[in-house]
């Protein structure tokens, strides 16, 4: 007969917004115990939201916190779910100073407190600037199982509480996280959690969250294994979703309490009595989505949460016709609605009838707003007033498409959408206050051949549902360009894309220097080309707006040099 079932709330925070996360919990905590759950599990920093950043270092917010959470275990009471143990991770703040912490909510009390151990100080993390280290660990009796709980890094880094929590014994372990996506990382996430359970000798259910919040989107995919590392249930990733799993373990035991190892072990005991209940099937095991498809849902998420939980109705983009603002408007209408979604054609004297008809064609198909707003009078004035020539002839081009779209922005109140894949981002090739000009970058991570991916593989899904495929199939076979001059591809001023990109992988991604570039098989003539132009764009990409993170290295959160940088490689 099992004795605990928990429930896995896998939810969608918003940073700051303490009341509407505490409803949340209750909202959850209500279906959890109307699945019959005993205990409800919730991501990290719940009810503060991740990453909260410097907020954490404001006392009034994380004053704000602390009367958050014992408002929250009353109203839990109040709405007859007290007898639900709810873990919520939560900010809070002692004699030592803010912690990342996770509480245990139960009959209208916090009845168990614990802080995060390990703090995360690298890529997208910088949690040793905002938390100080905890050092106990607060194991909770429930209907005679000893429950034992590690936060996120603990879980990631080895040792620390899950070996304290192996040595003290316990009969199962919950993990709330906050793990931002990236490519492939819920290929880690099992590997890891079943070498936690066999170190912590139990079951371990590891509880993500799931969302957009600026450039980190996290896709929940919230995993319980047993305490031979078994897939017990998996979450599906990039939704909202509450997993049911009930334990038949050993409970009963009665262990020591004290100093072990590096922590002070506390056991708070809530209840021995099981209640009778009948046992549910196995959870589902949802399987890991595609590449592309997860990098797709992705970007779908990273946009509709950036423009909800900023309070934006509406977004407007130049659709040009080519595959980068293709793509930004499909994903656009995936994450809004077609509704939400102006597209402008903005030509000039240089662009092609093609790339006119193609835009057209893309708003056909997807059914978003289309108008057209030739440029071709505000850039006469300019080249005529100012004698532009050559590239600033070029620029201004862009520039004049970029304060159109923000007097637009400014006019109906649209969230501006900047077009940019990570390639052109790398080496420079955007025009600073022109096609760089937005609110928001969907694509700002990804490299221009995953971009092509990505438009094939959202056709195929389309036609599999017997629906039009959003993208013009021109738009993906033709050759790239920025029409700013007659005749004009990308491949005048830059290696062929899939050349470029695997030298970007190397240089970027993986950090490798200049003999390492070499030794990985690229010319030294392409390696000083590229090297040179991405080394001299840093200052364009701090300028750039904030996008969906989906690689190992993103520019802004993780790849961070300084703009004035006299060390080249080579």
């Amino acid at each position: 007969m099992p004795q605990l079932r928990i429930a896995l709330a896998q939810v969608n925070a918003t940073v700051g917004d303490l009341q509407g996360n505490a409803s949340l919990v209750v909202e959850w905590t209500r279906k959890a115990r109307e699945g019959g759950a005993h205990v409800a599990v919730f991501p990290e920093m719940v009810l503060t939201g991740y990453p909260v950043e410097d907020l954490a270092i404001r006392t009034s917010f994380a004053r704000a916190s602390a009367e958050a959470l014992e408002a929250l275990a009353g109203s839990l009471e109040a709405s007859g779910l007290g007898d639900v143990a709810a873990v919520v991770g939560y900010l809070e703040h002692d004699s030592v100073g803010p912690r990342n912490a996770v509480a245990v909510l139960h009959g209208g009390r916090v009845v168990a407190r614990q802080c995060k151990h390990h703090l995360p100080n690298y890529g997208v993390f910088d949690e040793r600037r905002y938390f100080k280290p905890g050092s106990s660990l607060d194991i909770v009796r429930i209907n005679g199982v000893e429950v034992g709980m590690v936060i996120c890094e603990d879980l990631w880094q080895d040792g620390g509480p899950i070996t304290a929590l192996g040595d003290a014994g316990v009969d199962l372990v919950v993990s709330p996280n906050a793990s931002p996506y990236e490519r492939n990382k819920d290929d880690q996430r099992l590997p890891l959690v079943a070498r936690r359970a066999a170190e912590a000798h139990a079951p371990l259910a590891y509880c993500n969250l799931v969302g957009g919040q600026d450039e980190l989107v996290f896709d929940g995919d919230s995993l319980v294994v047993s305490a031979d590392g078994q897939l017990v249930g998996r979450a599906p990733q990039f939704v909202e979703h509450l997993m049911f799993v009930d334990f038949d373990v050993p409970g009963g035991r009665e262990y020591e309490q004290g100093q072990i190892g590096d922590f002070y072990v506390r056991r708070v005991y809530l209840s021995d009595a099981i209640p009778a209940y009948e046992p549910l099937p196995a959870p589902r095991v949802f399987e890991p989505l595609s590449d592309e498809a997860e990098v797709w849902h992705a970007l779908v998420t990273g946009l509709r949460d950036y423009v909800h939980k900023n309070g934006f109705r509406s977004v407007v983009l130049g659709l040009s016709g080519g595959i980068d603002s293709a793509v930004v408007a499909a994903l656009a209408v995936d994450a809004l609605g077609a509704d939400a979604v102006y597209g402008v054609s903005m030509p000039s004297s240089y662009s092609s009838e093609h790339s006119r008809s193609d835009a057209s064609d893309m708003a056909v198909r997807t059914g978003l707003h289309f108008t057209t707003e030739p440029i071709g009078e505000m850039v006469s004035t300019y080249v005529s007033q100012l004698r532009l020539t050559g590239l600033a002839e070029e620029n201004i081009q862009a520039r004049c498409r970029g304060m159109l779209l923000m007097a637009l922005s400014n006019q109906h109140g649209h969230l501006v959408l900047a077009t940019g894949n990570k390639s052109e981002l790398a080496v420079g090739y955007s025009t600073i206050y022109g096609d760089a000009v937005g609110g928001y970058a969907p694509i700002k991570d990804v490299l221009k051949t995953l971009v092509w991916d990505i438009a094939r593989w959202r056709n195929a899904e389309a036609e599999k549902r017997g629906e039009t495929p959003p993208i013009p199939e021109n738009s993906i076979s033709k050759p790239p360009s920025a029409e700013l001059r007659p005749g004009q591809v990308d491949t005048d001023s830059l290696p062929d894309y899939e050349v470029l990109d695997a030298l970007l992988d190397d240089y970027v991604h993986c950090d490798r220097g200049y003999d390492d570039l070499l030794a990985a098989g690229h010319s030294p003539e392409l390696v000083d080309r590229v090297l040179r132009m991405v080394d001299k764009a840093e200052y364009k990409r701090r300028q750039y707006p904030p996008g969906t993170k989906i690689s190992n290295k993103a520019f802004g959160r993780d790849r961070r040099l300084p703009i004035t940088n006299g060390w080249r490689e080579g």
